[in-house]
C-alpha cells in the first residue's frame, strides 16, 4: 500500500489559503496526454496544453505542489543551469542560444498572474550578492550582458556601501541589483495555475501514487485503485521520482532548508530590506533570504543533512542567518521545513524520451522557479509535434552515475562537500 503525505510544515503550507482537494484517481479514464506529478512542471505544461484544448490528467502522488515547487525560496531568477554545456554541446554563442529563453519563465509567470488573476503576492527586485572579488567580476559581465541586449528592466552595480544601505548588513563587497527578477509564493503560484488548467477541462488526480507505466501505441499509467490510458504521458516528478528505472542515477537529490521568522517591524523592514527585494549569494552552498507578505525574513541555505527535524534546521539556519543579521540572534523563528531539488551532473536541465510517447523532465539545479514555466511550454510544443526547443536540451544525454540512487545520502554528502571547498576558492 502506498503511502501519501500532507504538506510539509511550512509558512507557504499554512498561509496559501486555498488548499486543494482534488479525488484520488480510480477507475480506467483516458486522456490526451497524462502528466505525472502536480509541481511547476506538470501543472505548467498542463495548463499550456489545456490553454491549446487538449484533453489532459495530470496524477501526484500527493498534493498539488507537495515538493520543491511548493517548499522553495520563491525566488524568480532569470538564467538556465547548464547554459555554457548546452552552448558547448552545439558549437554555438551561449548568448545567442539564451538570450530570449532565459528570461522566458518569468514573461509566462507574469502573464499567467495577470490572466488569471492568481494572488501569490508577487514582487519585482532581485540582489545578487557578492562574497569575493571574482562574483565582482562576475556580476560586471552579467551587467554588461543585461544592457547589450537591451533589457528593460532596472539592472544596477552596486558598492560595498550601496549594497549595506539597501539590505543593512556589511556581509558583503558589492551586489548586482536586477529588478527583472522577482519573488513570490510558490504554492499559491502552483495552486492558482492548478485551478486555471481545471478551469480549462483538466483533471487532477491527489494522493495517486503511479505504480507503473505500461508502454504501447498508447501508454497507461496505473495506480492502486485506477489509470489512465493516454496518447503521451510526461514524467514530471523531479527529485522525488524513482519510478522509470532508465531515469535512476541522472541527478543527485540535493536538500535545501528554510526557517520564517515573526513579522519584523517596520522599522528593522525599513533598514534591512527598504525595496523588498529577494537576495541570494552566487555560491553552491548558498544562503538566501527575503521578505514574506506579512513581512517575515524568509531564510534559507543548504546544509548536508537529510532529516526534518524542525529544531535542528532551525539552529542551523539561526547561525546562517546571524551571520549575516547578528542582531537577529534572539528573534522567534516560527517555522523550519525542508525539501528536496535535483541537481543533475551536468547541471542541464534534463528533458527527454523514455518511450516515443512518454517524456520526462526535470532537473533546474535550484532555478526552477522560471524554468519549469519555460519547460513546461516545451512540453506542450513537444506533444504538439515541434521538437527545436526540446531537442536544444534533449541532444545533450545525461551523464549517469550507477547505483547513484541507492547511495543518495553520502554521494550527496561528498558532493556538497566538494562544492563548499569549491565556494572557498
Amino acid at each position: 500500500m502506498s503511502i501519501t503525505q500532507p504538506h510539509t510544515d511550512s509558512y507557504y503550507a499554512a498561509t496559501v489559503g486555498d488548499r486543494t482537494d482534488f479525488a484520488p484517481l480510480k477507475g480506467e479514464q483516458h486522456a490526451d496526454v497524462c502528466v505525472i506529478g502536480a509541481g511547476f512542471t506538470g501543472i505548467s505544461t498542463a495548463l499550456h496544453l489545456a490553454e491549446r484544448g487538449y484533453r489532459v490528467h495530470v496524477v501526484e502522488a500527493n498534493k498539488v505542489g507537495w515538493g520543491a515547487s511548493g517548499r522553495n525560496g520563491g525566488q524568480m531568477i532569470g538564467g538556465i543551469a547548464g547554459e555554457n554545456n548546452i552552448a558547448k554541446h552545439h558549437g554555438k554563442n551561449v548568448d545567442e542560444l539564451f538570450s530570449e529563453l532565459r528570461w522566458a519563465g518569468h514573461d509566462i509567470i507574469r502573464q499567467r498572474v495577470q490572466h488569471y488573476g492568481i494572488q501569490c503576492d508577487l514582487k519585482p527586485g532581485y540582489l545578487d550578492v557578492a562574497i569575493k572579488p571574482r562574483h565582482l567580476r562576475e556580476f560586471e559581465a552579467d551587467h554588461e550582458r543585461l544592457q547589450k541586449a537591451g533589457f528593460p528592466y532596472e539592472t544596477q552595480l552596486l558598492s560595498r556601501e550601496e549594497t549595506r544601505d539597501l539590505i543593512g548588513t556589511d556581509a558583503y563587497i558589492g551586489s548586482h541589483l536586477n529588478m527583472g527578477n522577482g519573488h513570490l509564493h510558490p504554492l499559491k503560484l502552483c495552486v492558482g495555475e492548478a485551478r486555471a488548467a481545471v478551469s480549462l477541462g483538466a483533471t487532477i488526480y491527489e494522493q495517486s501514487p503511479v505504480i507503473r507505466i505500461e508502454h504501447g501505441d498508447k501508454a497507461r499509467v496505473v495506480t492502486e485503485q485506477g489509470a489512465v490510458t493516454a496518447d503521451f504521458v510526461l514524467i514530471a516528478g523531479n527529485a522525488y521520482h524513482q519510478l522509470e528505472k532508465k531515469l535512476r542515477g541522472v541527478m543527485f537529490p540535493v536538500r535545501s532548508f528554510i526557517i520564517a521568522t515573526e513579522p519584523l517591524s517596520a522599522e528593522t523592514v525599513s533598514r534591512i530590506n527598504p525595496r523588498d527585494v529577494a537576495v541570494c549569494d552566487p555560491n553552491f552552498v548558498l544562503k538566501y533570504f527575503r521578505l514574506s507578505a506579512e513581512k517575515r525574513l524568509l531564510f534559507g541555505g543548504r546544509i548536508n543533512y537529510f532529516g526534518e527535524d524542525p529544531v535542528f534546521i532551525r539552529r542551523k539556519l539561526r547561525q546562517k542567518m546571524t551571520s549575516i543579521y547578528p542582531e537577529f540572534a534572539d528573534l522567534r523563528i516560527d517555522y523550519a521545513w525542508g525539501g528536496t531539488i535535483g541537481v543533475p551532473v551536468t547541471r542541464v536541465p534534463l528533458l527527454g524520451r523514455v518511450a516515443p510517447n512518454v517524456f520526462y523532465c526535470q532537473g533546474y539545479s535550484g532555478h526552477g522557479v522560471n524554468v519549469t514555466h519555460l519547460a513546461g511550454r516545451i512540453m506542450a510544443d513537444a506533444v504538439a509535434g515541434t521538437m527545436e526547443q526540446f531537442d536544444l536540451f534533449a541532444s545533450v544525454k545525461p551523464f549517469i552515475v550507477p547505483g547513484a540512487h541507492l547511495l543518495t545520502k553520502p554521494m550527496v554528502a561528498l558532493g556538497v562537500l566538494y562544492y563548499q571547498i569549491k565556494d572557498r576558492l
